[in-house]
C-alpha cells in the first residue's frame, strides 16, 4: 500500500498550495487503486474510482496501460464494477488517445464476441493515434477476411473520425482582456524561472501573468457566461521570444475548453490576439491546441496630407486607434465570413487566422489529430485499394511559372511529402515536409515526453537523421528539482531513441552543452530541415524552426512537420568592417539599418536569407541565432563552397568527440551523421551538388543591403525600460552605439555566455585579460563577470591552446562537475565566475542577477524579469552587446567610451567578416 499512502501524502501537500491531486501516470499506483476498487468494502474505494476515471493520464503512460487492461476485463465480464458499465468502459477507452487503449480496442474488435467487436469498432472509428503495430494488425485481419477490420478501414478511408465531428461554430463570442501593452513575451505567460513546473499543468498555471490578472479573467468569465476570454497584446505582438507550449497551455487553462472530462488540466482552444498579430512560432503552438490567433491591426499609422506617416519627436510613426479592444469589450469572431465584429460593425478581416487548414485544426481540437488523421486515411485507402475521400483541405500548392526559387523554397521542395508530382512550390504553399534533425531542450522536454505519451508514440521515426535531448537549460544548478526531473527525462528520451546529454546508464559524463550549438554541429546538410524546442533553433546550415514541445514530439514520432513555405527577405552586405568592430555589432547594425530603411520590421514572420558566405558555421550562427529577436520565422546562411566544407569538417570532428565520449546509441545515429557529412563534402568537392544557393530570378518579400562602412562603434540592444511609450520597452529594436551612454552608465553585472557566443568569444576574454595585465600589472573587476562556455568541446580546445589558464587565473569561482552547485546564485562579488557550460543567466530559471541590476550581456534575452527582475529602487535592465564591450564594462563597472574601447581591443583578433566577393546565386 506504499504507493497509495505516498499519493495521499502528496495530495495533502498540494492542498496547502491550493492544488488538486496530481494526475496519475504511474502503473504501480494505479494497480493499487484498482485493487481497492475491486474490494467493495474498501474505505478508499470511492476516491479510488474518481482517481481511475478522472485523474489518470492517457496515452502510453504505464498508468494508461494498467487502466486499459482493467477496462478490457470489465467489457469482457471478467470483472464487475457497478459504477463502470461495459458501455462506460468503452467511453473511457475512447478518451485515452492511443497506445494501450488502441491495443485493447483492437483485441476486442478482432475478437470472437461479435457484439463486443461491433462496439469496439465503433470506438476505433473515432481514433486517429494509430501506429505501425496497430495498422499492421488491421491490415493483416483485413487480408484474412475479417469483416470488422474491413468496416473499420472503410471508415478510415472516408475519414469519418473527422467528418463526424461537430462543425466549427459560425459565431464565437469573445470578451477582451488586455494582458499587456506592447510586445508580450512568452515569459509573461510562462516565466522561465518557473520552468521546473511546466509538466505539472495546474501548478504551472498559477504563474501566468499574475494572480491579479487571473482573478480579473475569472471575473470576466462570470460576467460574460458563454463567451470566451480573448487575451490581447495591445500595441504589440503576442508571444514573442519563444514557442512556449507551456504558455499556450496556461492561456488555455484559464480561458480555453477542457479537452476531455476524464483528463484533468488539459485544456484546448485558447483565443489570443495582438495589434501586430502573433509571433510565428507561438502561432504554430496555438494551432497545436486548436486555438485561434488574430492579427487585430487596431492601431494604424497616422498619415499626413501626402499619405506619409507622421513621426513623433523620437522619429517613430504616430499611431491612431482604428477601433477599441479595451478589456471587457464583447466581440464576435465570424468563422464563415472570416471577419471580426463589434455588434454589427465589421472591424477587421481575419481570414489569415481562419484558413481551411486552421479551421480543420479548430474542428479536430488541434493539429496533431489532423496530421495523424491524414496519415491514417492514406493508409486505409491504400490497403483497400481505393482513393481517399477528398475530406481535408488540399495542400496549398502555389507555383509561379518562370519564377526561380529562394533558398527556403528549394529546401521545402526537396523535403516536401505528399505534393503533386513535379510541382514546383513557392512561398505560401502549405505542405508536409520531412524533418532531418530534431532537438528537445530540458525545460520543455518533460512536456515533449508527455506529448509523446499522449499521442501513443514509443520510438523515434526511422526517417529522422538525428535527434538530441539537451541538459543546458538546467545546467547551472543541480538542485532537487533538477535531480527529480532531468534523469527521468533523459531515461525516457534515451529509450525513445534520442542522443541524450545525460546517460541514464551512467557511462559517460553529463554534457550540459547549449542545445543550439550541438544541433548546429549535428546538422551536416545545408538542405536539411531542423525542428527544435526553443525559439533559438536557428542553424547556420539548413533551415531551422523553433517549435513548441508538441511540434517537437510530432516531428520525433512522425519524422514530419506541416507548415507554409515562408516568404524570404534577402540580406547582403557591402563595405568594410572596421578593425575595432566585432561581428556581433554587424548583427545589431543589421536590425538597426533595416528598421531605419523600411520604418517597420520586414523580417517579422519571414525567413532571412543572409548571404554571409565567408563565415564558418560557428561564427555565422551568431547572426542566425539573433534572427529570433528580429522576429523572423527562420534564417538561412548562404555559404561559399569552401566555407561550407570547413564548417562540415568542424562538425564532423565534434560529432566524433561525442562518439568517443560514448554518446552514440545502438542505432549509431552519430556515426550516421559523420557518414552523411563525408558524403556532403564529396558532393561539394566534385561539383555534383555545390553549396545551397538561391536562383538568380528568385522573388523576395524585400531585399536589404547592410552597409558595413556605417558601423563605426559597438552597438548595444537596449530594453529602454524608462521609455514613456510602454509598447517601446523590451522590444530588441532599440539599438544604440556605446557613445550614447557617454562612458557613464553603471553596469552591475557582465555576462559572457549563452548560444550567441562561440570559441572566439572566449579567446577574446582571455586576450583582453592578458593585454590589461601587461599594461596595468593586474586586472581589477569593478563589477562581476560571469563567463559560461557554450560547450565542453570549446573548453577542451581553450585548454589545449592555453587560453583557459588565464581565465582560471582571474576566476574567483570555477565550476566543478563532481560537485555541481545545489542552489542558484543571485548575489555576485566583483570577480570573474567560470560557470558550467549551458544557458546560465540567459535562461532566467536558475541563476539570476540581483533585483534592479543593470546587466550587460552577450545573451539574447532582455525581456522584463528574465535575466534580472525589478526592485523597488529601480527597474532591472538586461542590455545586450559584444563580448569585448561586456568584458570591459565589467572591469570598469560602467559602459566604456569609444577611446577606452579602442585601446582595450587593439591587437585583439575580433570576429571579423568580409562580404563574399561574388553574388551567391545559381
Amino acid at each position: 500500500m506504499d504507493s497509495y499512502t505516498d499519493y495521499l501524502k502528496e495530495i495533502e501537500e498540494r492542498k496547502e498550495q491550493g492544488l488538486s491531486p496530481k494526475p496519475i501516470d504511474g502503473g504501480e499506483l494505479l494497480a493499487e487503486i484498482i485493487s481497492q476498487i475491486k474490494d467493495s468494502g474498501h474505505e478508499a474505494r470511492e476516491d479510488s474510482l474518481k482517481f481511475l476515471i478522472y485523474n489518470t493520464l492517457p496515452g502510453t503512460t504505464s498508468a494508461a496501460g494498467v487502466k486499459a487492461k482493467f477496462l478490457k476485463e470489465i467489457i469482457l465480464g471478467e470483472v464487475e464494477v457497478a459504477e463502470i458499465t461495459p458501455a462506460f468502459a468503452f467511453e473511457l477507452l475512447s478518451h485515452m488517445k492511443g497506445g494501450p487503449s488502441v491495443e485493447v480496442l483492437l483485441d476486442l474488435a478482432l475478437g470472437s464476441d461479435e457484439a463486443i467487436a461491433q462496439e469496439a469498432a465503433a470506438v476505433l472509428k473515432t481514433q486517429v493515434f494509430l501506429y505501425e503495430a496497430d495498422t499492421d494488425r488491421l491490415k493483416a485481419a483485413y487480408q484474412q477476411g475479417n469483416p470488422v477490420a474491413a468496416d473499420i478501414l472503410a471508415s478510415y478511408a472516408k475519414a469519418e473520425f473527422f467528418t463526424k465531428l461537430p462543425d466549427v461554430e459560425e459565431e464565437i463570442k469573445v470578451v477582451t482582456y488586455i494582458a499587456a501593452e506592447g510586445d508580450i513575451s512568452t515569459d509573461l505567460l510562462s516565466p522561465g524561472n518557473q520552468a521546473h513546473s511546466r509538466s505539472d499543468r495546474e501548478l504551472h498555471g498559477k504563474c501566468m501573468i499574475s494572480p491579479e490578472a487571473q482573478a480579473e479573467i475569472q471575473e470576466l468569465q462570470k460576467a460574460h457566461p458563454g463567451k470566451r476570454v480573448m487575451l490581447i497584446a495591445e500595441k504589440g505582438t503576442m508571444g514573442v521570444g519563444s514557442s512556449r507550449m507551456s504558455g499556450v497551455n496556461n492561456v488555455a487553462l484559464w480561458t480555453g475548453k477542457q479537452a476531455s472530462p476524464y483528463v484533468p488540466f488539459v485544456n484546448i482552444a485558447p483565443i489570443v490576439a495582438g495589434t501586430n498579430g502573433i509571433s510565428p512560432i507561438f502561432l504554430t503552438t496555438v494551432d497545436v491546441t486548436g486555438g485561434i490567433g488574430l492579427d487585430l491591426k487596431n492601431w494604424v499609422k497616422k498619415l499626413d496630407a501626402n499619405g506619409k506617416p507622421v513621426l513623433n519627436e523620437a522619429g517613430d510613426p504616430v499611431l491612431e486607434q482604428a477601433y477599441s479592444v479595451a478589456t471587457g469589450t464583447v466581440l464576435t469572431i465570424n468563422t464563415k465570413k472570416k471577419k471580426l465584429y463589434n455588434g454589427d460593425q465589421e472591424l477587421v478581416d481575419i481570414s489569415s487566422a481562419l484558413t481551411p487548414q486552421k479551421l480543420e485544426f479548430i474542428k479536430a481540437g488541434g493539429s496533431y489529430s489532423v496530421v495523424f488523421g491524414k496519415k491514417l486515411q492514406s493508409f486505409a485507402a491504400s490497403t483497400l485499394g481505393v482513393k481517399p475521400e477528398p475530406v481535408f483541405a488540399p495542400s496549398k500548392e502555389i507555383s509561379h511559372e518562370g519564377q526561380g526559387l529562394t533558398a527556403v523554397e528549394k529546401i521545402f521542395n526537396k523535403n516536401a511529402v505528399g505534393v503533386t508530382k513535379g510541382a514546383v512550390l513557392h512561398a505560401g504553399s502549405d505542405v508536409r515536409v520531412k524533418v532531418n534533425i530534431v532537438g528537445s531542450q530540458d525545460t520543455t522536454g518533460l512536456m515533449t515526453s508527455q506529448e509523446l505519451e499522449a499521442m501513443a508514440a514509443t520510438v523515434i521515426s526511422p526517417t529522422v537523421d538525428g535527434a538530441y535531448q539537451s541538459g543546458c537549460h538546467t545546467a547551472s544548478v543541480w538542485d532537487k528539482k533538477a535531480q527529480a526531473n532531468i534523469p527521468r527525462l533523459m531515461k525516457f528520451m534515451h529509450g525513445f531513441g534520442l542522443i541524450t546529454a545525460r546517460d541514464p546508464k551512467g557511462q559517460y559524463h553529463a554534457m550540459t552543452d547549449v542545445i543550439h550549438k550541438v544541433l548546429n554541429d549535428l546538422t551536416v546538410d545545408d538542405w536539411a530541415i531542423i525542428i527544435g524546442g526553443d525559439s533559438h533553433t536557428r542553424m547556420s546550415k539548413g533551415v531551422a524552426f523553433g517549435a513548441d514541445s508538441g511540434t517537437v514530439a510530432l516531428a520525433l514520432a512522425t519524422g514530419e512537420a506541416t507548415m507554409p513555405i515562408p516568404e524570404s527577405v534577402k540580406v547582403t552586405f557591402k563595405g568594410d568592417l572596421k578593425d575595432h568592430m566585432d561581428f556581433r555589432d554587424v548583427v545589431h547594425a543589421t536590425q538597426a539599418q533595416m528598421l531605419k530603411k523600411f520604418g517597420e520590421n520586414v523580417f517579422q514572420g519571414r525567413v532571412i536569407e543572409v548571404h554571409i558566405g565567408t563565415l564558418p558555421a560557428d561564427q555565422a550562427f551568431t547572426f542566425t541565432d539573433w534572427t529570433a529577436e528580429m522576429k523572423a520565422k527562420a534564417s538561412i546562411c548562404i555559404s561559399q563552397d569552401d566555407t561550407l566544407i570547413e564548417s562540415l569538417e568542424i562538425a564532423k570532428s565534434r560529432i566524433q568527440i561525442m562518439i568517443e565520449k560514448g554518446m552514440d546509441n545502438d542505432n549509431q545515429v552519430l556515426q550516421g551523421l559523420v557518414d552523411k557529412a563525408n558524403e556532403r563534402i564529396k558532393e561539394i568537392k566534385t561539383g555534383i551538388k555545390p553549396a545551397l544557393t538561391p536562383d538568380a530570378d528568385a522573388k523576395y518579400s524585400a531585399e536589404f543591403v547592410v552597409d558595413l562602412d556605417l558601423i563605426e562603434e559597438p552597438m548595444i540592444a537596449d530594453p529602454d525600460v524608462n521609455n514613456e511609450d510602454v509598447s517601446k520597452r523590451y522590444t530588441h529594436d532599440t539599438i544604440r552605439g556605446v557613445s550614447y551612454y557617454g562612458g557613464e552608465k553603471k553596469v552591475d553585472l557582465g555576462f559572457v555566455g549563452s548560444c550567441m557566443v562561440h570559441k572566439g568569444d572566449l579567446k577574446i576574454v582571455a586576450q583582453m585579460l592578458k593585454n590589461l595585465e601587461a599594461e596595468q600589472g593586474k586586472v581589477t573587476f569593478n563589477a562581476p563577470l560571469v563567463v559560461a562556455a557554450p560547450t565542453y568541446n570549446i573548453i577542451d580546445e581553450l585548454k589545449a591552446e592555453g587560453d583557459w589558464d588565464i581565465l582560471q587565473k582571474y576566476s574567483g569561482f570555477e565550476f566543478n562537475d563532481d560537485a555541481p552547485k545545489g542552489s542558484a546564485r543571485t548575489e555576485y562579488e566583483n570577480m570573474m565566475y567560470l560557470e558550467r557550460p549551458g544557458c546560465n543567466l540567459c535562461m532566467g530559471n536558475q541563476e539570476k542577477a540581483a533585483k534592479g541590476d543593470t546587466v550587460l550581456a552577450t545573451s539574447t534575452r532582455l525581456f522584463q524579469g528574465r535575466v534580472v527582475e525589478d526592485s523597488e529602487r529601480k527597474k532591472g535592465e538586461s542590455l545586450l552587446a559584444s563580448t569585448p564591450v561586456v568584458v570591459l564594462s565589467a572591469i570598469l563597472g560602467r559602459i566604456p567610451n569609444m577611446d577606452e574601447y579602442k585601446v582595450a581591443v587593439e591587437g585583439i583578433k575580433l570576429t571579423k567578416f568580409a562580404p563574399p566577393r561574388e553574388a551567391l546565386i545559381s
